[in-house]
């Protein structure tokens, strides 16, 4: 089954995305990167990972954050836009998905941890190349839900040294997999991306 366009009332906004309802109860939300720079929900990264997810038999649901593309409204500095995944949640979880899981790239993954204390439908999170060189961290603390953070070893703006030095922190039980020689858009290295996630999912 093909991608469906959708509308999300987030607040008094409607937001849009793209949804692919499969059979069963697992479903996924991914967030993608920093619209000020270019990023929506038809971002190569964001593209991968509802592929895996796909694959391995989920429900995903991926979404324009508010002032991107045909989402009403402007950006929020992160504000907003947490609104926005708390609404893409709540449309999964109104079709009957009960194994939810919430995977964020970039600027992405960081709107999904500023709100991850109440996000009571998250199961599992994914990080895809945290900007800890580029926004404040500091805030997230211990969360189970954070299983897996994927990182290059040429990104400078997810340096792997910061996410190293803070990943024990957020959880330390969760896998960090580095990718060598990929950089913040993952240039040539988005195969290996998608089977860390597909090897991920085969693993929970």
């Amino acid at each position: 089954m093909a991608e469906e366009r959708v509308l999300i009332n987030s607040e008094n906004l409607k937001i849009e995305g793209l949804f692919d309802n499969l059979f069963g109860e697992r479903g996924v939300v991914v967030t993608h990167p920093h619209l000020l720079y270019g990023g929506d929900m038809h971002n190569n990264v964001v593209e991968a990972i509802v592929q895996a997810y796909r694959e391995k038999g989920y429900s995903t649901l991926r979404f324009n954050f508010r002032g991107v593309g045909r989402s009403e409204g402007a950006y929020d500095n992160g504000i907003g836009e947490q609104e926005d995944v708390r609404a893409a949640l709540l449309h999964l979880s109104d079709l009957g998905k009960k194994h939810i899981h919430l995977t964020g790239y970039s600027f992405g993954a960081w709107v999904n941890v500023l709100g991850l204390g109440a996000l009571e439908q998250v199961e599992k999170m994914i990080m895809v190349s945290p900007p800890v060189d580029f926004i404040d961290f500091s805030f997230l603390t211990y969360d189970p839900k954070i299983q897996l953070v994927i990182a290059g070893t040429n990104d400078d703006i997810a340096g792997l040294k910061g996410i190293e030095k803070m990943l024990p922190l957020w959880n330390p039980e969760a896998d960090l997999r580095i990718i060598t020689g990929a950089d913040h858009l993952f240039s040539g290295k988005i195969g290996e991306l998608k089977s860390i996630i597909c090897a991920f999912l085969d693993s929970k």
